[in-house]
C-alpha cells in the first residue's frame, strides 16, 4: 500500500503502540494475585512499615511493559519527535475514549438487557442480575485514576525520551540494552510512582506511606519486565532492519539522534 517502507513501519509501530495503551487503560480496573495467577502462596511483605503486601496488581501491567518496549524500539528509529507524537496521540485519544464510555454509561438502559441478558447458562446463581450496575462498575473508572494513569503515562513517556537518548549520546550505537532498559527502569520508576500518588493520596486520602508501599511492589514488577524483555528489544531490531535493509535503517537511526 505504502511504497515508503518507514511510513510503513511507523504507522505499524504507531498502530501497535496506541492499541496496547488504550487496552491497558480500559483493562487497568481489574485488581489480580500475580501469586495465585502463578499457583504460588501470596507473598507477605513489609515495606515502609507497612505489612501484607504482595503482588497485587492492576491488569494494565500486562500491557504497559510493552508500551514502553514499543517505545524505545520507535525511539531508536524515529526519535524524540516520533514518541512524543505518538505520546500526545494516544493522551487525546485515551480522553476521547473515556468521554465516549461515559457518555454511553449515561444512557438509558433496554429494561430487557439489564435485567435479564445476564443470565448465563440459565443458572440465575451465576448470573449478574443488573447489567447496567455491572457496566457502570467496569468502565466506570473513578476521574482520579483517570487523571494519575494518563500523567503517569505522559510524564513516564517524556522521561523515557530523555534519558534513552541521554545513554545513546553516552555510548553511540553500541550497548542497546543499556539505553532501551535504562531509559525503561528510569520511566517506570517514576510512572509507579506518580499514578498512585495522584489516583489514591491525592484522589482518595490515602496515607502517603502506604501508596509508597504499593509503588515499590509494583516497580519491583516493572523492573523484572523490563530486564526480562530486553532481548525481545534486539529482536525487534533485527526484524525491522531486516524489513527495511541496512541502508535505510542506518539512515533513520541516525536522523532519529540528531
Amino acid at each position: 500500500m505504502f511504497k515508503n517502507k518507514s511510513h510503513t513501519l511507523f504507522l505499524i509501530l504507531g498502530g501497535f503502540f496506541i492499541a496496547n495503551a488504550l487496552v491497558a487503560e480500559m483493562i487497568g480496573i481489574k485488581i489480580f494475585s500475580l501469586e495465585s495467577t502463578l499457583g504460588f502462596k501470596s507473598m507477605d511483605w513489609t515495606i515502609l512499615g507497612v505489612d501484607g503486601l504482595g503482588f497485587n496488581l492492576t491488569a494494565g501491567v500486562l500491557l504497559w511493559p510493552v508500551v514502553f518496549v514499543m517505545t524505545d524500539v520507535i525511539n531508536e528509529y524515529y526519535g524524540q519527535k516520533g514518541v512524543k507524537f505518538l505520546s500526545y496521540l494516544t493522551v487525546g485519544l485515551i480522553i476521547y475514549a473515556f468521554i465516549m464510555i461515559f457518555s454511553a454509561i449515561n444512557l438509558a438502559p433496554n429494561g430487557w438487557w439489564k435485567d435479564i441478558s445476564g443470565v448465563i447458562d440459565g443458572q440465575p446463581e451465576s448470573s449478574i442480575s443488573n447489567m447496567d450496575l455491572a457496566f457502570r462498575k467496569i468502565f466506570g473508572q473513578g476521574l482520579w485514576i483517570i487523571v494519575g494513569s494518563l500523567v503517569a503515562f505522559l510524564v513516564g513517556q517524556l522521561l523515557d525520551v530523555f534519558v534513552f537518548h541521554r545513554i545513546k549520546k553516552w555510548t553511540g550505537e553500541k550497548m542497546i540494552w543499556l539505553r532501551a532498559t535504562g531509559s525503561t527502569l528510569v520511566s517506570q520508576f517514576v510512572d509507579s510512582f506518580v499514578v498512585l500518588i495522584i489516583a489514591f493520596y491525592i484522589g482518595s486520602d490515602w496515607e502517603l506511606v502506604r501508596v509508597l508501599a504499593i509503588g515499590f511492589v509494583n516497580y519491583i514488577y516493572k523492573f523484572f519486565m523490563a530486564v526480562a524483555l530486553t532481548p525481545i528489544i534486539y529482536l525487534a531490531h533485527y526484524l525491522i532492519d531486516r524489513y527495511l535493509g541496512d541502508d535505510l535503517a542506518e539512515k533513520l537511526k541516525s536522523e532519529a539522534g540528531m
